[in-house]
């Protein structure tokens, strides 16, 4: 089922196991760096009818950060970028959600990354919905977004010897999103 219809209004939280929180950027300029935070709490609360009621929070664990490398994602919960003891939380809290298209969003919002809080808008595509073979209502969404990482205070860098730097200031955020609609069931406690 892919029809956003008036009965997939409500409450919806992600799944961690089935969404990722992600982002890439140059390393020497030649490469890029993927990662993504493991641990994280979002909830949407939707109204199809009417799409500027509806609302997204995003609260991440900054320690949960994992690119692959323990010695990166070790310098990267440092002061030199995110800070993890002192910020241990990035979160996003949207202030308004457009409608572009049927199936296509532009979530507008608070991102706050060290303690530094900018507005910043999301595009965001309905996937679909489904129910699973648990019995859960489950839909998709996915979306990108590029910010400069100065913008929030993370300016640690290395000089090449190119003229480059080893950490590009562009960094791409990635959103693949399974979220499951929180519903009455008398069978699962809820």
């Amino acid at each position: 089922m892919s029809e956003l219809t008036a009965d997939l209004s409500g409450e919806w939280r992600f799944d961690p196991a089935h969404t990722r929180i992600g982002f890439s950027t140059r390393h020497a300029m030649v490469t890029k760096v993927r990662g993504a935070f493991n641990e994280f709490d979002g909830v949407i609360h939707a109204d199809v009818e009417n799409p500027s009621n509806s609302s997204v929070k995003l609260a991440i664990k900054v320690a949960s950060i994992d690119t692959r490398s323990e010695q990166r994602d070790g310098h990267l919960r440092t002061n030199d970028f995110f800070d993890a003891p002192n910020y241990p939380e990035i979160t996003f809290v949207s202030t308004h959600i457009d409608q572009v298209e049927e199936r296509n969003f532009i979530v507008n919002g608070d991102l706050t990354i060290r303690g530094m809080t900018k507005q910043l808008s999301i595009p965001i595509e309905f996937v679909g919905v489904e129910r699973d073979p648990g019995g859960q209502l489950r839909a998709g969404f996915e979306g990108t977004r590029r910010i400069n990482r100065q913008d929030f205070g993370v300016k640690w860098n290395t000089a090449m010897d190119s003229g480059g730097v080893l950490v590009s200031d562009r960094i791409l955020l990635e959103f693949e999103v399974s979220a499951v609609k929180v519903e009455n069931n008398a069978s699962d406690g809820r």
